[in-house]
């Protein structure tokens, strides 16, 4: 596949993927229409050789897995998270002040607040309400307008805007929804009722939901030279779409697998994250429990995709000198020293050597020795597993802002060497049977 195809599928799924839940619809669409089976978790699993499947947990975590014709022969696993920093909207939202009908939020993550202000938002997320016959309903809403706002305050009320404004995520970012006339009660519930029966279900009453706000802003290819993407949720959709591309358009001989977890951005810690029993509770599924499953951890490798840190042109300072990866560049080995990174040199000089095959540069990251490191799945997927695991990710500007950019020749680049690792034959370290 080609940069401009890889990037306009990278676009479509990013379009679609405004939540976690979207993000895993549609990647478990794709593997349907690969030939691959669903697995509901609380049924029993009869796993062929050579078989395709996938499997999810939360509606929001995924993974996807094939086998080789010999059951004891290593995985090549590929590991992103679903999640991104946002605005999270609360149990209780309504707010009318001064005229104006507002949103109570909440702050998902380590987003930046400032980039979020003046953007023409949407809400999507996951809704659960009782059904006129006295059920329950589940089902994903997108309400895909620009239905809200976050009006700045206007510098001539604030002369240091410039110089000193901070955000207090309690009182600055509540989005406008609309000016109610006399008489008025805009209610979200309300609004999610009337979309709910629009689309043909029958909610008597929408009792719970987990909704975000995102921008309406579409993903575009930017630049003199159509050199950088820039859209929500690089961070790490993109590394979400190139594992599953790698995994679904490699050669099927050698068993793989995908996942992809929530929750990244808020710790791990919850059933459906890294730090959680997914994972595991998939190997041991695919392995057996006991030595079947410790043999198979032992002879698989995790690469963990998530996005790095380029230098920014104008804060170059921010970067260690020796270790700055530039936009087009190729993808980064993430590396740090107290483990906040998961790569060591054994998984390091296996994807530089995949990379050279493949004709694809590998730039590396450290983080400056005076700043503190941020981390990914990596760290918490080897602690929870035991597998050997390698950090690595696409270069990328403004992360955890509304928007975020990237080089457009990247991520089809880490693509591909995502592709070769997943066609590695066995064994995946030759000689590691003789490592004292």
């Amino acid at each position: 596949m080609g940069s401009a195809a890889f990037n306009e599928g990278l676009f479509a799924f990013l379009s679609r993927a405004t939540t976690p839940f979207h993000a895993v619809e549609a990647m478990a669409e794709a593997l349907g229409a690969a030939g691959y089976t669903a697995l509901p978790e609380d049924r029993s699993w009869s796993l062929a050789p050579g078989g395709r499947y996938y499997t999810t947990r939360n509606g929001s975590s995924l993974v996807a897995f094939r086998l080789g014709r010999e059951r004891t022969a290593g995985l090549r696993m590929v590991g992103a998270h679903t999640d991104s920093p946002c605005l999270m909207i609360k149990p209780n939202p309504d707010l009318t002040r001064h005229g104006c009908y507002q949103l109570g939020v909440e702050v998902y993550g380590g987003a930046l607040l400032n980039p979020w202000f003046d953007r023409d938002l949407s809400i999507a997320g996951r809704v659960s309400f009782s059904c006129q016959d006295g059920t329950l309903g589940t089902a994903l809403v997108d309400l895909r307008e620009a239905l809200a706002v976050i009006p700045s305050l206007a510098i001539h009320l604030d002369r240091e805007a410039n110089s000193g404004r901070s955000v207090n995520p309690q009182t600055d970012i509540l989005p406008l929804l609309c000016l109610p006339g006399d008489g008025e009660e805009p209610a979200l519930r309300a609004l999610l009722e009337e979309h709910l029966r629009d689309r043909g279900l029958a909610p008597a009453e929408v009792l719970a939901y987990e909704l975000n706000l995102y921008d309406t802003q579409p993903p575009a290819r930017v630049g003199l030279q159509g050199q950088f993407i820039t859209s929500a949720r690089l961070d790490n959709l993109l590394s979400c779409y190139t594992g599953l591309r790698a995994l679904l358009d490699s050669e099927e001989g050698e068993p793989g697998l995908l996942v992809c977890n929530d929750h990244e951005e808020v710790g791990s810690v919850s059933a459906a994250g890294a730090q959680g029993p997914f994972l595991r509770s998939v190997l041991q599924r695919i392995a057996g429990d006991g030595e079947a499953f410790s043999c198979l951890v032992d002879r698989s490798l995790l690469i963990s995709a998530d996005n790095a840190h380029a230098v920014h042109p104008n804060y170059p300072d921010r970067h260690d000198g020796n270790h700055g990866p530039r936009l087009g560049g190729g993808p980064v080995i993430k590396l740090n020293a107290n483990q906040r990174y998961a790569s060591n040199s054994e998984t390091s000089a296996l994807f530089r050597q995949l990379a050279k095959q493949v004709a694809v540069p590998v730039q590396s990251f450290v983080t400056r020795t005076d700043m503190a490191c941020g981390s990914t799945i990596g760290p918490l997927t080897a602690a929870e597993v035991g597998v050997r695991t390698l950090d690595v990710g696409v270069p990328t500007f403004a992360m955890h802002s509304i928007r975020e950019t990237a080089g457009s020749e990247d991520a089809p680049a880490l693509c591909r060497v995502l592709r070769a690792f997943y066609e590695a034959p066995e064994p995946l370290f030759p000689g590691a049977d003789s490592r004292p």
